[in-house]
């Protein structure tokens, strides 16, 4: 991209600020639409996407699919189309006469009509002694990127969701014992994913139970385990921990721009446009009932639509 493209004197129609499923999906749509659009994404195009084994449940596929090659599929589609894309992480967000500015880590400045908001979410920390300590040494969030470093070993997995169950049992191929700690007494996973689980002679289920700690020397030799109900602490011998206990939206850029709710996610309405007028969410960082890759590429769609809707009202041009 030209130096005159990045100056804050040129105005895009579009920003779309991250390239997960929803992202990606909604810059295809933008071009198609003939939009004058900019993706902006501090990592690789896929989002946590990426992080996971296999996807099941996309439609128009009888078998699992490789995130890594989906997501690979959906740049290559909005490349062909003319996705401008650059890497840079959002620093904050601003407005002058109803223009929205996208200020980056970078130093870049880059001034446009209307902006998506597709950040999507990181997994959330359990925040007890020795998490932080131990990343890296036995605390993982991505069981496909760390299991077979723990061939032959005991590992826990805190959660139950999805994620946990479909984790739990990704690393029950490579450990020899996965514990899966879950604080409640039924799990929230789907129930082919619970089958799947309670099958599986490797993983032992310990419910209603929180991690205290985390501890060991210069790696994890074990946590502290607390039953809800009872108080009870004992000690838990494990040479990893992974934790899949929910999501953590991407948008402390946002605050005192658009409208979160408690947990930081981006409150919407119907057409997927947020309390200032121009700016849209779609996906994992919007708040929504179903953090799924098909729910994340329909709600890029209907966020592109909705703004090249804006987009054309602003400029004059009749819309139908």
């Amino acid at each position: 991209m030209s130096d005159e493209l990045s100056a804050m004197s040129y105005l895009y129609d579009l920003i779309i600020i991250g390239a997960g499923p929803a992202g990606l999906t909604a810059s295809i749509y933008a071009q198609r639409a003939a939009l004058n659009a900019l993706v902006l994404e501090k990592l690789a195009p896929g989002g946590q996407t990426l992080f996971s084994e296999k996807i099941e449940n996309y439609p128009g596929f009888s078998q699992p699919i490789s995130p890594q090659k989906l997501m690979e599929e959906m740049q290559k589609q909005a490349e062909n189309l003319g996705m401008r894309l650059k890497r840079e992480e959002v620093e904050k967000i601003g407005i002058e006469n109803n223009k929205k500015v996208v200020y980056t880590k970078s130093g870049g400045k880059y001034k446009t009509l209307s902006l998506i908001i597709a950040s999507g979410c990181n997994q959330r920390k359990l925040g007890v002694e020795g998490e932080e300590k131990f990343i890296g040494r036995g605390v993982s969030y991505c069981a496909t990127c760390d299991a077979p470093f723990f061939g032959n070993k005991k590992v826990a997995v805190v959660g139950g969701g999805n994620v946990a169950a479909e984790e739990a049992l990704y690393l029950s191929k490579f450990a020899d014992k996965v514990y899966l700690i879950h604080r409640r007494g039924m799990f929230r996973a789907e129930k082919i994913l619970q089958e799947r689980i309670f099958k599986n002679p490797k993983i032992e289920i310990i419910w209603k139970a929180v991690i205290e700690r985390i501890y060991g020397e210069a790696e994890i030799e074990g946590v502290k385990i607390k039953n809800v109900e009872t108080g009870e602490i004992k000690d838990l011998i494990c040479s990893g921990i992974f934790i899949f206990i929910g999501l953590e939206p991407n948008t402390n850029f946002l605050r005192n721009v658009v409208k979160l709710d408690e947990m930081g996610f981006v409150n919407t309405n119907q057409n997927l446009e947020t309390d200032r007028k121009g700016v849209f969410a779609c996906g994992d960082v919007r708040k929504n009932a179903l953090k799924q890759v098909v729910i994340a590429c329909g709600e890029g769609a209907l966020a592109a639509y909705a703004a090249q809707k804006y987009i054309n009202e602003v400029k004059g041009i009749e819309y139908k």
